[in-house]
């Protein structure tokens, strides 16, 4: 079984707390980024401690390429995902409901259909996605999002059901309120203290990819926080 792990969508604030927990841990971490000021962000905190790969997560052949750059491959982390609000879902545009979809469920797909086969031959491995507590406990005004996250369990369960015989595990993780500097700017009267750091997340993704988690297949982890 492979130890290195790929963390898609790497380079935010999400991802820096998640590579943070994985680095700390050891593990051998590739990190795949878009634009240059995300490489250059992601250099500047870890160095060579964190391989970049440029790759568009929409692009079939570029997540094939980025995962098969990745050598001793045993796990893949999906942090590439978007929230946006808007009306009910009578005033909802087809583009924009297909925006959140696609953007928060192609990429998952994409990564799980290149990554299942190098995991199959390495004897098993890990997958995990990012959902959100929406997905559970849905808020008016959010519908494309809130259906879009509640199909990243649903594709983690169907992994698990496709995979676990192989040894290969799916889960995500559902956080509440992210601590994050943008966050911050768009709710400034909240209670921060409530709110989940991304480490903290990262903790739990760190466990979700390690033999620890070995039992785990299939689950829907809340981490909410005390949001």
């Amino acid at each position: 079984m492979g130890d290195a792990v790929l963390v898609a969508g790497g380079t935010g604030a999400l991802g820096a707390g998640v590579l943070r927990v994985l680095v700390d841990a050891g593990r051998p971490v590739t990190a795949t980024y878009l634009e240059e000021r995300e490489r250059e962000r992601v250099e500047a905190e870890f160095g060579a401690a964190v391989p970049l790969i440029r790759a568009d997560l929409m692009d079939a052949g570029e997540v094939e390429d980025a995962v098969g750059a990745v050598e001793d491959l045993g796990a893949v982390v999906n942090l590439v995902g978007g929230f946006k609000a808007g009306p009910k879902v009578h005033e909802t545009s087809v583009a924009d409901w297909d925006e959140l979809l696609t953007l928060n469920l192609r990429p998952g797909f994409l990564l799980a259909r290149a990554a299942m086969p190098r995991l199959i031959a390495a004897g098993g491995g890990a997958y995990v996605g990012v959902s959100a507590r929406p997905a559970l406990k849905p808020f008016a005004g959010a519908a494309a999002y809130v259906t879009s996250k509640a199909a990243v369990i649903a594709f983690v369960q169907a992994l698990d059901a496709d995979y676990r015989a192989e040894g290969i595990r799916a889960n995500c993780v559902l956080p509440s309120v992210i601590d994050t500097p943008a966050n911050r700017a768009s709710m400034p009267g909240s209670d921060f203290a409530k709110w989940v750091a991304p480490e903290a997340i990262g903790r739990v993704i760190g466990f979700l990819v390690s033999g620890d988690s070995a039992v785990t297949s299939g689950a829907a982890i809340p981490v909410y926080g005390r949001a």
